[in-house]
């Protein structure tokens, strides 16, 4: 970990003593956007990431990107200042009280060393712990005195965190799946996390089973223009359990299964739909409430999987049918703009995704087709996608593309300051609708209506990316928008950032009206 992303403070002065020429220090204007770029970076890396925060006010003010980092198993490890030991007991300014309890439950792991000269092991230990899986954060608070005492170099050491699943439970799966008259796979970050996507179509193609992304999942797993794709689970009961019944058998891979957004007491699936849970987290095969849960990294099981199985006769499902072609009107609609951005992107670009009252409009008309293609938040809170995109870009400098939404942008609009100063070779489409839609709908769906507090308009975005040193363009007409996405999309690599802000009306589907029948 030679990439740092930080906020720094008077505690962490110390830990600055001395840096490395072989070090980059990546600043955030505020924490919760430092950590969200050693998210990005974490994840174009596939190796965990550094994050330096400040004693307990900055902890406090990262900790929603940290809740994000935990629900979408990012590997990063945080590092926070703390007051010198010599005056913990002082309760001084900037101290954490029970430093190692403020970040839970959303870290594997949290700790203060007992001495000083426990915190090259310690690192090291978090490092190893993080990037077992299930991946995530790990916290860890380092007294600032401690930098100033001598400790012995740790031995490097190899972890290898891949375990697989007993062979009667997968021979038992195997003998269901063969048996079966239509089989279901749900496919959830895990695999995109374990990087096992191959290893999904190769089972998929072989049970000729339909493939379902899970709820709000924070990743792809499954190529989407594949013909067994159908699509994405809505995070609701009942409209769930309604697109799996027609499956005698769902294999649920690295998903929580299932996450649900609002309630209507439905049951989790149909009677008739047997159940069946993959996953590395033993978590989620604890309080999963039906059907039967195999503790398993995905790859060699999939891949053992697969070969207990003969090549399926039976029918497969239809292919998701497309969806009609957007018209262009009087003002910029989303699907207009994704059937452009669809034309437009190189199937082998990152797309990072923070809209969320358009997502369903993007999945249905801009499929994604490579593992890691596609990163958004699994969790809900706002603020992650710019600098996540910032981060991803500035793990192998290549333009990738992050949509995000008026009101997401600003909950960390700063992180263009860093993408400008960093370069990062991002193509940000902001996407003004002028307030929280998403909560609008949520809002019409439960009959709540007017919702409070949901209008932001007003604000020239392209003007305050350009303060922040980043280019920018608006496009308002939809005869603007082709050449101003030609334009946004054709940037060298080397060209840094640029934001293109589009007015936009509203979608014709949101995250909450598909499934509100």
């Amino acid at each position: 970990m030679t990439t740092v992303f930080g906020n720094p403070g008077s505690t962490e002065l110390r830990m600055l003593r001395d840096w490395p020429d072989d070090f980059t220090y990546v600043l955030g204007l505020q924490e919760s956007t430092a950590v969200g770029m050693a998210a990005g970076h974490a994840l174009g890396t596939r190796r965990a990431a550094f994050v330096s925060l400040h004693s307990a006010g900055g902890v406090g003010h990262a900790l929603g990107a940290v809740f994000n980092a935990f629900r979408d198993r990012v590997p990063l490890v945080i590092v926070a200042g703390q007051q010198a030991r010599s005056l913990i007991q002082l309760r001084p300014f900037l101290g954490a009280d029970e430093p190692a309890l403020f970040p839970r439950p959303y870290v594997k792991s949290a700790r203060q060393p007992e001495r000083a000269e426990d915190v090259p092991a310690v690192l090291a230990e978090a490092y190893r712990i993080a990037m077992t899986h299930p991946r995530g954060p790990v916290f860890v608070s380092v007294p600032e005195d401690d930098w100033d005492r001598p400790a012995e170099p740790v031995t490097p050491r190899t972890v290898h965190s891949a375990f697989t699943a007993g062979p009667d439970a997968l021979a038992a799966l195997a003998a269901r799946l063969g048996s079966c008259t239509r089989p279901a796979l749900v496919v959830g970050p895990g695999v995109d996390d374990e990087d096992a996507l191959e290893e999904v179509r190769a089972l998929a193609e072989r049970i000729r089973a339909g493939v379902w992304i899970s709820p709000l999942s924070g990743r792809s797993g499954f190529p989407e223009a594949h013909p067994l794709f159908q699509g994405f689970l809505p995070p609701v009961a009942g409209p769930l359990a309604a697109r799996l019944a027609p499956y005698d058998v769902v294999v649920a891979l690295g998903a929580p299964v299932f996450t649900y957004h609002v309630s209507d007491d439905g049951p989790p699936l149909a009677p008739g739909t047997e159940l069946f849970h993959l996953d590395s987290d033993p978590g989620q095969a604890a309080w999963l409430p039906t059907g039967t849960s195999i503790l398993t990294t995905l790859r060699p099981a999939l891949t053992r999987l697969t070969e207990l199985l003969k090549e399926a006769d039976r029918d497969p499902p239809p292919p998701r049918p497309a969806p009609p072609a957007a018209r262009a009107g009087r003002h910029i609609t989303p699907e207009l703009f994704f059937d452009l951005l669809s034309a437009r992107l190189p199937r082998d670009r990152v797309l990072v995704e923070e809209a969320p009252s358009h997502r369903d409009a993007l999945h249905a008309r801009v499929p994604v087709g490579m593992s890691g293609g596609f990163l958004t938040t699994g969790s809900g809170a706002l603020g992650w996608g710019l600098p996540l995109a910032v981060g991803r870009a500035l793990a192998d400098r290549r333009r990738l593309v992050c949509v995000v939404g008026d009101g997401s942008a600003l909950y960390s609009v700063q992180a263009l300051w860093s993408a400008a100063r960093y370069a990062a070779p991002v193509t940000y489409v902001l996407l003004d609708n002028g307030g929280y839609a998403a909560v609008r709908a949520l809002g019409r769906r439960i009959g709540v209506e007017p919702v409070p507090g949901t209008d932001i308009g007003g604000i020239d975005f392209a003007a305050l990316a350009e303060s922040f040193g980043c280019p920018a363009a608006r496009a308002e007409h939809p005869d603007e928008l082709p050449a101003a996405l030609d334009h946004a999309l054709g940037r060298r690599d080397d060209a840094g950032p640029f934001l293109l802000q589009l007015r936009v009306a509203g979608s014709a589907g949101t995250l909450y009206e598909p499934w509100a029948g």
